[in-house]
């Protein structure tokens, strides 16, 4: 056979190879509102950077029939490419082959692609559309699934690992995605459960839909599965692109700089706190007020929302923002927003980003129903996370700093590298109103005009200890500044604080209150 001949087969079997399941099944995929997983890579990634791996790879099984079953590809697609010339490697599931079925040649595919990734230090991308482990493979599915969790262990904390759930996503797959660092859904589209609606009504007699048990909704409000949210699978697409924009590629690096742009006019620091301290404000508006172009890329918006996390940029360089929301909660710290902070706290430290703390909170959440939960082991993850955390760590309070939630949201005693305080800010261990009540309580008893003798001793105990002054005093906040100067000081203390060591004893590892 001739050259041409050869590459002629080539291509011929490359088409066959890349309709996946054939047409019906990528009509039916299409009919579900899903694109097809080829489809999915080439939107994610530049145009004409994707490069394929492992295209002729097909399974082994000869049990069940299996031995008389084409598969092309095994089901899922890997290989490399670039996001705005960012190098990336990425795998997809195509539901088309079997379901998007994991069998061992299938799981093989995508642990090439992970080994790849950790060799060449940069970060992973995986789409999940899959039906589950292939039953007909039996252990060997199993073996698969383990071989993904260990490299997702293996490489946390070395590349940035992103989980994209385009589709079911049932099962022991569920636990791919929960080690990964960022994790993706789409409206009407994602499911992550261990159980399906039929397991749950066979053993436990309750009718529950696929979205009510898994959908992307529950994931992104109410577990805490899942950190970006969208509408549909183009917008996914975009909040993929602008993450990769925000992290680096690897431990030994830091994120890509970009020119530095001044916030928006339009937002006037010194006009979006209260005067009155029960009034409550939006934090992001905040963080728009100090950093480039006002753009804040918030992270896990719809969950634990009484906390903020998410990037910006600062001088051009990607910045990490942990913020008590006021407009929630008032912005206090209960289980879901100690994991969500903790978490994100890690990952910052973890990638060499610099973290800014914005406290206005009056302390952790009271209640028997926090209590029982387990709000003091979570809550514990917040003060390890940050003492933790060896990049610079510049805390500014901008109201409210009440208690052991004064000390959990980067207080120099957890390390912090620099503390500013504004004027409103209000360090002490509890609210004036109650220590007054314990403080006073004789005076207040006994006085002619208790309500009267109350307001006196409040103000009193705010005068005295609930402002930033008593704290600078002891050297525990570097300075009380003005609103108008927390970004040149920000910026000034990211620029003396780049090159940062910090010396820590020799160990294994440390044992987070998990």
């Amino acid at each position: 056979m001739s050259l041409k001949k050869h590459i002629l087969d080539l291509r011929r079997r490359k088409q066959k190879v890349e309709q996946g399941g054939g047409e019906k099944a990528i009509e039916k995929q299409v009919a579900m509102g899903k694109m097809t997983a080829r489809h999915r890579i080439l939107s994610i990634v530049d145009n004409e950077s994707f490069t394929e791996y492992d295209l002729f790879v097909e399974h082994e099984a000869r049990d069940f029939g299996m031995e008389n079953k084409e598969l092309h590809g095994d089901g899922v697609i890997i290989g490399t490419g670039t996001i705005y010339g960012a190098p990336v490697c990425i795998f997809a599931q195509d539901f088309t082959v079997a379901g998007g079925s994991l069998g061992l040649m299938h799981a093989r595919k995508i642990t090439k692609i992970m080994d790849h990734a950790l060799k060449m230090r940069v970060p992973l991308i995986g789409i999940n559309d899959s039906g589950g482990a292939r039953i007909q493979e039996g252990v060997n599915s199993l073996a698969g699934y383990g071989e993904i969790f260990y490299r997702n262990t293996i490489a946390s904390g070395v590349i940035p690992q992103i989980s994209v759930i385009l589709g079911p996503c049932a099962g022991g797959a569920v636990y791919s995605p929960a080690l990964t660092d960022f994790v993706f859904v789409v409206d009407n589209i994602s499911k992550m459960f261990i159980t399906g609606p039929n397991v749950i009504k066979t053993v436990l007699g309750e009718e529950i839909s696929m979205e009510e048990l898994g959908g992307a909704r529950v994931h992104a409000e109410i577990t805490g599965n899942a950190h970006f949210f969208a509408n549909s699978e183009q917008e996914c697409f975009e909040q993929i692109k602008k993450l990769i924009t925000f992290i680096p590629w690897n431990n030994e690096q830091k994120a890509k700089s970009f020119p530095p742009r001044e916030p928006k006019s339009d937002n006037n620091i010194e006009d979006i706190i209260p005067s009155n301290p029960k009034q409550p404000y939006d934090v992001r508006d905040v963080i728009k007020a100090i950093v480039d172009d006002s753009d804040f890329f918030e992270i896990q918006e719809l969950f634990a929302p009484n906390i903020v996390i998410g990037f910006a940029r600062m001088d051009g360089k990607t910045t990490g923002f942990v913020a008590n929301q006021p407009m929630v909660l008032a912005g206090v710290l209960d289980c879901d927003s100690s994991d969500k902070a903790a978490r994100f706290i890690r990952f910052c430290n973890a990638f060499n980003i610099p973290i800014i703390t914005l406290e206005d909170m009056p302390g952790y959440l009271p209640g028997v129903d926090q209590e029982h939960a387990g709000v003091i082991r979570h809550g514990a993850k917040v003060l390890y996370a940050y003492s933790e955390a060896t990049v610079p760590k510049i805390t500014v309070i901008l109201r409210k700093a009440y208690g052991g939630g004064y000390i959990a949201m980067n207080s120099r005693h957890l390390g912090a590298d620099f503390m500013f305080a504004w004027p409103s800010a209000e360090i002490a261990v509890m609210g004036p109103e109650g220590a007054a009540n314990i403080i006073f309580k004789k005076e207040i008893d006994e006085a002619e005009d208790p309500d009267k003798m109350r307001a006196l001793k409040v103000q009193e105990y705010i005068d005295r200890f609930a402002n930033p002054y008593v704290a600078a005093s002891k050297g525990y906040i570097d300075s009380v500044i003005e609103p108008s100067e927390t970004r040149r000081l920000l910026l000034h203390a990211i620029e003396v604080s780049s090159h940062k060591t910090d010396a820590r004893p020799n160990k294994k590892h440390g044992i987070p209150p998990f």
